[in-house]
């Protein structure tokens, strides 16, 4: 079990309603009340950040994405300050899905790293390979430049104030995940490469993680929880996986 308390977070993509969020979050709510084991964040659209505020606590809710730019013209985007101001305390940073449809760099995703520390946000940091870069030995490869692209502007200490979220790209949305042992090598690797500072940071899985295999992920030394794509969507699912958590 990891010596930092784990984080659970709910990536609830571009889905949602105004009536299923509304269930979601009322059964979300009733179990917390009996506790658990890890902290919670649940990230949704922009357009139902407002909802969550309804239910949960600055804390609890996070975005999908921040802009890599301050307050000015940029058309769509939606910058930290914004964020922050509208009760926000977390963001994902450089989902897989950003980086492969939006073209988002190493640089521009550390950049927005920056910027919503800058702003008081605390990122969820994805990183992670395709299968073609894995069957080609590319794993480390891959993963130490686009870690370093981050440390080099925000540092473990600002790594430490957010998480860090390893999503092998072949394992997301696909029903494959990596077996625990394969996570954990990665998850080592990667605090390995973090160095000092390194054991305040939590690293996230995030690869096709449900119910029936999560006790065994969150099990390994290096794995603190997960981001939850698909079986966030259920509550009672979601709520399972919080609940593999060990206490």
């Amino acid at each position: 079990m990891s010596p930092r308390r784990s984080l659970v977070a709910a990536n609830w993509k571009m889905n949602g309603s105004r009536a299923a969020n509304d269930s979601w979050l009322n059964e979300f709510a009733a179990r917390k009340k009996s506790g658990l084991a890890c902290d919670v964040v649940v990230c949704a659209p922009y357009l139902y950040l407002d909802q969550l505020r309804l239910v949960l606590t600055r804390d609890e809710i996070g975005a999908q994405d921040v802009s890599q730019h301050q307050p000015g013209a940029y058309t769509g985007d939606i910058a930290a300050e914004m964020l922050q101001e509208g009760g926000c305390g977390w963001v994902i940073v450089g989902h897989s899905e950003r980086r492969q449809w939006h073209g988002e760099t190493d640089a521009v995703v550390a950049s927005k790293a920056e910027r919503g520390l800058q702003a008081g946000l605390r990122p969820i940091i994805c990183i992670g390979e395709t299968l073609q870069q894995r069957e080609a030995g590319q794993t480390h490869e891959v993963l130490n430049s686009q870690l370093a692209a981050v440390l080099a502007r925000i540092g473990a200490d600002g790594l430490s104030s957010g998480a860090l979220a390893y999503e092998p790209v072949w394992a997301i949305g696909t029903g494959r995940t990596a077996t625990p042992e394969q996570a954990q090598e990665v998850h080592a690797a990667l605090r390995a490469q973090i160095g000092n500072g390194a054991e305040g940071v939590r690293i996230l899985y995030g690869g096709s993680v449900k119910p029936a295999n999560a006790a065994e992920l969150f099990r390994q030394p290096d794995i603190d929880g997960g981001l939850i794509g698909g079986a966030s969507l259920v509550a009672a699912d979601f709520l399972a996986i919080c609940a593999a958590v060990p206490k």
